[in-house]
């Protein structure tokens, strides 16, 4: 397992950006798959965006796509989600998660129970 760590939420007009970071401290982040979960209150953990282990395959929710964008960068053990056009149904606790990948394929990974390894989470709110 790894140890992450979010941090980059906060509070942000509708239309504005933010940028999530996910630090990384253990074993093997290079050959980790990362996601993105969100979960607002009352709601079930959802899947946002996810990477692969080499960062060459992203994938991301439908009400996301086209405004999130998914990084990593392994040599300095940290995952980024770059949140623009943000909107009010975007407003929820988001966290990261990592899997080690299974078959060094560029697989994503698109459930919670997928993940063995989960940040405490950021709050991410969005004023219209």
């Amino acid at each position: 397992q790894v140890h992450l760590v979010e941090s980059g939420g906060g509070l942000v007009q509708a239309g504005g950006s933010l940028r999530l970071s996910c630090a990384a401290s253990g074993r093997s982040f290079r050959t980790k798959v990362m996601g993105w979960f969100r979960q607002a209150p009352g709601k079930e953990r959802e899947f946002v965006a996810g990477i692969s282990w080499r960062g060459t395959n992203t994938d991301y929710a439908e009400s996301v796509k086209g405004r999130f964008t998914t990084s990593k960068d392994s040599p300095n053990n940290r995952a980024y989600l770059q949140m623009n056009s943000l909107k009010p149904e975007d407003t929820a606790t988001y966290y990261c998660a990592a899997k080690e990948t299974r078959d060094y394929s560029e697989g994503l990974f698109y459930y919670p129970g997928d993940y063995d390894s989960w940040g405490q989470g950021t709050q991410v709110t969005v004023s219209s």
